[in-house]
């Protein structure tokens, strides 16, 4: 590759009608499809504009990728469970399975099990 001033190579580009700027940030995520989320810590963040074209941001630097958290299943307690089947009336099993379809929601999980009566 050939050598290139940087001042010729940024009037070439003005000519071009692109302009570049560098930003400074101290993290940029990119969160992917899969749901990993890419971590730059001190990215170099150059924003290029050219005319009628979106821009293009290039992210330069080290990063990590970072796996999706798992959430948490809500705690669901026997107190739940007994408060559940007395309102609604059913058994302490059938009140644990609404708990736990209902996310541990227990005014949903009572709601649920009246309307199926």
């Amino acid at each position: 590759m050939l050598p290139v001033n940087p001042r010729d190579l940024e009037k070439m580009m003005r000519r071009l009608g692109i302009k570049v700027e560098q930003l400074s940030a101290d993290e940029a995520r990119i969160v992917l499809g899969s749901g990993e989320t890419m971590v730059f810590r001190s990215p170099t963040v150059i924003v290029m504009r050219a005319k009628g074209q979106p821009p293009m941001v290039y992210l330069v630097g080290d990063y990590t990728v970072e796996k999706p958290r798992e959430e948490t299943a809500a705690e669901i307690t026997e107190e739940d469970v007994a408060l559940v089947a007395e309102q609604a009336g059913v058994s302490m099993e059938e009140a644990r399975k609404a708990l736990e379809e209902s996310g541990g929601d227990i005014a949903e999980a009572i709601l649920r099990l009246k309307g199926e009566e």
